[in-house]
């Protein structure tokens, strides 16, 4: 039975900005002979490298999603925008006041609700097609409980004006990280929307005293709030998140990327992505025994990539 006995475990990165430019320049110029079209499997060719350089307990995730998947589910989104933007192109040629007042209010709810739906299919998508020695990840969220928080939590903070923000943020990581399941491991995130509220205050006020020089320290407890109130539950053992990561660690990696992408006018951004993801799983450790024996594979297989394309088309990022 491989059972893992120490006290703290990491994820790490083995990924080189070279290669991962050498992607970039195929997928752009493959891109631009489709005048676009290959997006998809441009997307999944970045994915496939990055996960395949993901490495924990000596062995490396895979991302099994293909491009053709995501075409599909492209073309999927480009549908539905069209539907919405011709809702919306027809009630301003209609020159009635009614009628276009019908169509914004169409539209605007259409966006809204279509950020839950989002986000709900780009989780099933992306969990059910990532897996670490051949177990898969899974999302178990219900759509029709998660638009239900989202449009709450949206006109809550509507009505609050942006003020009910920090606890909606908080109670949708709940939400999502209650849901996410690695076989039979679950999650959990166990944030308060009053502490992320004072964080968030505390940063703004003294980043701004400071002339900026305290975002550092903003970024770095921002970090720590986020990790360190993540958990994960194998079978009532739990592992703890903890962030380690400094304001000089955001310091060094804030202001490298910024001279490497501004002095090569953005062709080193590879460099900075890796550079990046080495910076994030390198200050998190996880913290309590793990049993790899007895991670059994119990999610579903799910396909249908149209979630993932529409936050992309909203440039909505992954939790």
């Amino acid at each position: 039975m491989e059972i893992n006995h120490s006290d703290t475990r990491q994820v790490s990165f083995h990924g080189e900005g070279s290669k991962l430019f050498g992607i970039y320049i195929v997928n752009l110029l493959l891109m631009l002979f489709t005048f676009g079209l290959y997006y998809p499997w441009a997307k999944a060719a970045v994915l496939r490298y990055i996960y395949q350089e993901t490495e924990f307990e000596g062995s490396r995730f895979a991302f099994h999603g293909t491009g053709k998947e995501m075409f599909k589910g492209f073309i999927k989104a480009v549908g539905i925008f069209l539907v919405i933007y011709a809702i919306l192109i027809l009630a301003v040629w209609s020159q009635n006041n009614v009628i276009l007042s019908l169509g914004m209010l169409t539209f605007y709810a259409a966006i809204l609700l279509l950020i839950p739906v989002a986000i709900h299919g780009a989780l099933k998508y992306r969990m059910s097609r990532t897996s670490w020695r051949g177990i898969h990840f899974g999302y178990r969220g219900e759509l029709k409980e998660f638009v239900q928080e989202f449009v709450i939590g949206g006109l809550l903070t509507i009505a609050t004006l942006g003020i009910y923000s920090f606890w909606f943020t908080v109670k949708l990581r709940k939400y999502i990280f209650g849901h996410l399941r690695f076989g039979n491991i679950g999650f959990a995130y166990n944030g308060d929307g009053t502490e992320y509220f004072k964080l968030h205050v505390k940063g703004y006020f003294l980043s701004l005293i400071t002339l900026g020089v305290y975002f550092f320290w903003y970024v770095k407890d921002l970090f720590a709030f986020f990790i360190d109130n993540l958990e994960m539950n194998q079978e009532g053992n739990v592992l703890k998140f903890r962030s380690t990561a400094t304001a000089g660690g955001y310091f060094k990696l804030i202001a490298g990327n910024l001279l490497i992408i501004i002095f090569t006018l953005g062709l080193a951004a590879p460099w900075a992505t890796v550079r990046t993801i080495n910076f994030i799983f390198s200050n998190i450790v996880i913290e309590g025994a793990l049993d790899t024996d007895k991670i059994q594979q119990t999610e579903m297989d799910y396909r249908d990539a149209t979630g993932e394309d529409i936050s992309d088309m909203i440039d909505i990022g992954l939790i």
